[in-house]
Parts: structure tokens; C-alpha cells; sequence
């Protein structure tokens, strides 16, 4: 029987929760694809993003019923040209895009790594790509690791380019920069 999910928008008060969700996930998740120093060197350009949590296009999916609930996944959507990456990151953009000539952006997608493979990175990606094409957005980027490549390219994403920064430790950064219409 596949698990129950629901979803709401991010707020303030959950920013405790969600970075702990991602230190997890980034902690766990990755160790298939990357070196522990490349998980190091990948954290310097992931993490909360408090524009997302304010602009209301960030998501917080559930399991669990209304008494008990689990955040096992969190994710969305971006207006600002940055591609990726949280507060702390170094060269964001973080003015408006255009919806008529610039691409809207997938951004800060983290899978609880008890509910790997059982569907919200997916259930991520249609909240994030409806609500871009509700936006008037006609295209959308986003910048993936190595370890999440494999589920933007069963759906449907394209690569467009492939990055390597070198991080403060030394090691390799990887960022693929990948897109589709909507």
C-alpha cells in the first residue's frame, strides 16, 4: 500500500525542521553518488532559502495523519533567477524573472532518506512545474547534484549544462544545470 502524502506552503516557523531534513537527507542521500568530501563541498550550495519560504513557493510534504505528522520532503519553486543554493551561498541572484523570456526555477528538493523512492521528489516537481505554469512561466531550470540527475531525467528534464566548482576543502562541486518546457 503506497504511503499517504500531503503538502502544504513553508513557513517561518518551520525552518528549524526543514534544515534538519536536509542536513539529513544531504548527509545520507548522497553517499551513493558522491565522496564525503564532495557531500562537504555540496554544502556550500545547498540549504534554506528563506526567499522561497516567504514568496510562498516552497513545500513541505507529509506523511502521517492529522495527529501525528512526519516531514519526509520538502521542495519548490522559484521567480528569482538564482538557479540554486541557500542563504549562504555566494554569487545568487535573487531579482525577479520575467515569465514571458526567462525560465522559472526547481529549487531546494530534500527526500527524507527513510521515504527515498516512494514518489516525493515527484510529488515535488508537479507542485512546483503547476504552480510555474500558474505563474505564466513557459520553461523551467534548475540546478541537481549527482544524486538527484537520475529523477530529473525520468522527468523529463534535459541537461543544458554541467558545472565543476571547486569548493573551500578542495574537492569538486558538481552542478548540472537542467530544464524542460512546461
Amino acid at each position: 500500500m503506497s504511503p499517504q502524502f500531503s503538502h502544504r506552503l513553508a513557513l517561518a516557523t518551520d525552518i528549524p525542521a526543514i534544515i534538519e531534513l536536509m542536513q539529513l537527507s544531504i548527509a545520507e542521500n548522497m553517499k551513493a553518488f558522491l565522496s564525503p568530501a564532495e557531500i562537504e563541498a555540496a554544502k556550500e550550495t545547498m540549504g534554506v532559502d528563506r526567499s522561497l519560504i516567504e514568496d510562498q513557493t516552497y513545500f513541505l510534504i507529509e506523511a502521517g495523519d492529522e495527529a501525528e505528522k512526519q516531514l519526509v520532503g520538502c521542495g519548490g519553486w522559484g521567480r528569482r533567477r538564482t538557479l540554486y543554493g541557500g542563504d549562504h551561498t555566494v554569487g545568487r541572484d535573487d531579482s525577479l524573472s520575467d515569465p514571458g523570456q526567462d525560465a522559472a526555477r526547481i529549487r531546494a528538493m530534500y527526500t527524507h532518506p527513510g521515504w527515498a523512492r516512494q514518489g516525493i521528489g515527484s510529488l515535488l516537481l508537479q507542485l512546483g512545474e503547476q504552480a510555474a505554469r500558474d505563474g505564466g512561466f513557459k520553461s523551467i531550470e534548475l540546478g541537481s547534484t549527482a544524486a538527484g540527475e537520475p529523477l530529473y531525467l525520468a522527468r523529463g528534464y534535459v541537461e543544458i549544462s554541467r558545472e565543476v566548482h571547486i569548493a573551500a576543502n578542495g574537492a569538486d562541486n558538481l552542478v548540472i544545470t537542467m530544464g524542460k518546457m512546461l
